[in-house]
């Protein structure tokens, strides 16, 4: 390879970098993150395609999201530097995107009269309780909070089609929960500097990286036995074992998680699992079911 070569595949894999870092501190990635989850439910639940709860969550994710980024900024600037000066310059502008989109999406949802148009309201609440409410100070309350707002995704998506009340629903509900639980608990390792500081508790400033990567391993584990168990009992359709790859995804990065990892490791890699399983749910539709 000549240096000119090697120089311009240098300067590709910054250019790469950096675009893939404006697209997980603007928020963009996370959103497109929690969309994929109503992606996910929808091909598993055997429910048509409608592209509109995949915009209300996108955007309704970005709103809350760049909020916590402003209340979280005094952290961030311990634990995610890069993270904090983007927000710095940039935050205001991918603010008034959010609360654009977020406003809009609640208008049509009214005038329009949108199946569970209430629960666009649930949002803001769970942004104000999490970034103000001191939840954050009582240990494992802040990683359940999260996983239990991710897990409203699959009961919104139940509400909008009619479908509420149905096993598979209400099964991704309480496992999407499960697992964000697990992956807020993972992110906590890059901030045990931070944390401790701000005395702020959790799995990782209590018990180290390596007990909480073990912890982590063993309910990703768990929860995978819960899907074999419920396909094997037929309590499941055998479709819901697609979710046993995402478990070895999950189980390939836990090992790889420490304070030294950069944003793009939990901003992408971890924040992306659920874009993950949506790309293997739509394969397998595409290709077998």
């Amino acid at each position: 390879m000549t240096n000119s070569t090697a120089a311009r595949r240098r300067r590709w894999l910054s250019s790469l970098a950096a675009g893939l870092r404006l697209f997980v501190h603007s928020n963009l990635f996370i959103s497109l993150a929690a969309a994929s989850v109503v992606i996910t439910t929808v091909v598993l639940t055997g429910l048509p395609f409608d592209p509109v709860p995949f915009f209300i969550v996108f955007a309704v994710t970005l709103f809350v999201y760049t909020v916590n980024r402003f209340t979280d900024l005094e952290e961030d600037e311990e634990n995610v530097p890069e993270r904090a000066a983007f927000i710095k310059r940039y935050g205001r502008y991918w603010l008034a995107i959010g609360a654009t989109l977020y406003l809009a999406t609640v208008g049509a949802a009214v005038v329009y009269s949108l199946p569970g148009a209430g629960f666009l309201l649930i949002p803001p609440v769970v942004a104000v309780v999490y970034s103000l409410g001191g939840i954050k100070r009582v240990f494992l309350v802040k990683n359940l909070f999260v996983g239990l707002a991710w897990g409203l995704i699959p009961l919104g998506v139940g509400v909008y089609y009619g479908h509420l009340w149905t096993t598979e629903i209400l099964f991704l509900a309480a496992y999407v929960g499960a697992m964000i639980t697990i992956a807020a608990i993972i992110f906590d390792i890059k901030d045990i500097v931070g944390d401790r500081a701000e005395g702020i508790p959790t799995v990782p400033t209590r018990y180290g990286p390596r007990w909480t990567r073990i912890v982590a391993q063993v309910a990703n584990l768990l929860v995978a036995a819960v899907v074999v168990g419920l396909v094997t009992a037929g309590t499941l359709p055998g479709a819901f074992l697609a979710l046993l790859a995402f478990h070895g995804y999950i189980g390939c990065y836990i090992p790889f998680a420490s304070r030294g990892r950069g944003p793009l490791f939990y901003g992408f890699v971890v924040d992306g699992e659920h874009i993950f399983l949506a790309g293997v749910v739509l394969a397998l539709e595409w290709l077998i079911w």
